[in-house]
């Protein structure tokens, strides 16, 4: 629905809370890595609710989800993004194109596979994240 018909998605969430909190809660049920009743706390979910609801911004993130399957990426031949990259993939993320097929583009710095966590990993495994973006920049330190 997110990446084929967001606009009709967006009318029927942003017409009832009740429908936003269970498509929300849904999701994170659905992309995380875990029992949402243990790995989330109530209030957590409701302030992600929350956001959306008040702020009115449910329709403009749906879209994203459209507007990417129209137009992905393409980079040209010998095309490379400059800054360096760290990536952690976390296990019940959706899945990512191959190592070797990113590095044709990216200067891949940090790559980690990450054993648990899932869509929401900022919020379900914070410790795993913050330590792997630790240990991406060290190496930009200087003393």
């Amino acid at each position: 629905m997110q990446g084929t018909k967001p606009q009709t998605l967006a009318y029927a969430l942003t017409d009832s809370p009740i429908g936003l909190a269970a498509w929300i809660s849904e999701k994170f049920q659905a992309w995380s890595d875990g029992d949402i009743r243990t790995t989330f706390s109530f209030d957590a979910l409701l302030i992600e609710i929350s956001i959306y609801w008040f702020s009115g911004t449910l329709d403009s993130s749906l879209r994203l989800y459209k507007e990417s399957r129209k137009r992905p990426m393409h980079f040209k031949a010998n095309e490379r993004v400059l800054p360096p990259l760290g990536l952690a993939h976390f296990a019940r993320e959706l899945p990512l194109p191959p190592r070797s097929w990113v590095e044709r583009v990216y200067d891949v710095r940090r790559w980690t596979e990450m054993p648990k966590g899932g869509h929401f990993a900022a919020m379900e495994r914070p410790e795993l994240l913050a330590e792997d973006i630790r240990a991406y920049f060290r190496p930009f330190r200087t003393r």
